[in-house]
């Protein structure tokens, strides 16, 4: 999750500045709350933790879709959304298999 923000981090640098304050700080606020939630729950008993992860994954999922968003509306190019998304499906994986585990 980390490598997620430096690398996104970097790139909203790139964002042009109308889409750098709405767009990518939208995008920039999801990862940090994914963050969070998944610090939380690591720190959790068992029956919180679902609640959390529940809460990172929908998070998450949102941050995808503005992802998506800025690649089409060419804010991110497509070699820059390749590069996230291999983050995004490594970070999709283990939150996947962690509320499969909690379940």
């Amino acid at each position: 999750m980390l490598d997620l923000y430096k690398l996104f981090y970097g790139y909203l640098a790139l964002f042009p500045k109308k889409d750098k304050y709405a767009l990518g700080s939208k995008c920039e606020m999801y990862i940090i709350s994914t963050l969070e939630l998944a610090l939380a729950a690591s720190s959790s008993s068992r029956e919180e933790k679902l609640i959390f992860v529940k809460q990172a994954s929908t998070k998450f999922d949102s941050l995808k879709v503005f992802l998506r968003l800025a690649n089409e509306l060419r804010i991110l190019d497509n070699k820059k959304y390749l590069e996230l998304q291999k983050h995004i499906q490594e970070i999709g994986r283990m939150l996947g298999g962690w509320q499969k585990t909690l379940r």
